[in-house]
């Protein structure tokens, strides 16, 4: 494989201002020493850093009925990804980098992936962090586009057909399970302890993945979901990372 290293983000619509990139470009060039580029792919640049390198989201014609449940992200895996090559890294904007991530490009395997949480007996993985070598697999992406409607009838979203499709390649590999950690399944105190503990600041952990809700920032400030169940006390630590 060649060196070339690449961290790539995705901002489409208004689900995140773009003070999420910003914060995510902080967190890696904080806590990743090797040589990288890190680019957003984005359909509105407005009030990015301007050290972040800003591209097109690549032409992904799809029914507007359809619910987005991330299938954009299928784009990153076009033949030609804008000027891009070598080794890239997807990272969510809601995710939180609290450690060096070197380890995620020095990893053997062809596509990493995180295990998901909530599928322990299932193949599919959480795309908020994931990497691939540019250019490799655009078959993944010609297949949607071949049989989408029958493949989001019956995934329920992109990680599950992208975990599926790179099983079927064979080079589906999950990342080491301390690398990356649920914030809802392994930071929140269960309850009622949710009550009286902040949620627990995971030392052993890389990076901490919000999926769902609470965001990183209704965490920090504190947020009762779930009728109470999932009530989280202002979670201040994150302050460190985030």
């Amino acid at each position: 494989m060649t060196e070339t290293r690449n961290i790539i983000c995705m901002k489409w619509g208004t689900k995140f201002g773009p003070e999420y990139v910003n914060r995510l470009f902080k967190m890696v060039e904080k806590n990743l020493t090797l040589p990288h580029r890190f680019v957003c792919f984005t359909d509105n640049a407005e009030g990015l850093d301007p050290k972040i390198e800003v591209r097109a989201i690549p032409d992904f014609p799809i029914d507007p009925s359809i619910p987005d449940r991330g299938w954009k992200k299928l784009t990153v895996f076009s033949e030609k990804l804008a000027d891009l090559e070598g080794q890239a890294i997807f990272l969510d904007l809601d995710i939180v980098i609290r450690d060096n991530i070197n380890c995620f490009f020095e990893e053997e395997g062809e596509f990493l992936i995180v295990k998901d949480w909530d599928f322990p007996k299932d193949i599919i993985g959480n795309s908020s962090v994931f990497r691939f070598e540019v250019g490799k697999h655009q078959d993944v992406l010609d297949n949607f586009f071949k049989i989408g409607k029958d493949i989001r009838n019956f995934y329920k979203n992109e990680q599950a057909y992208l975990s599926y499709e790179m099983h079927r390649k064979g080079i589906l590999k999950y990342w080491n399970k301390d690398w990356c950690v649920s914030f809802k399944r392994q930071c929140l105190q269960k309850f009622p302890m949710n009550y009286f503990k902040m949620p627990n600041d995971p030392r052993q952990a890389k990076i901490i993945v919000f999926h769902g809700r609470p965001t990183p920032m209704q965490a920090y400030e504190g947020f009762f979901g779930k009728m109470g169940l999932r009530y989280v006390k202002p979670t201040k630590w994150l302050a460190k990372y985030w």
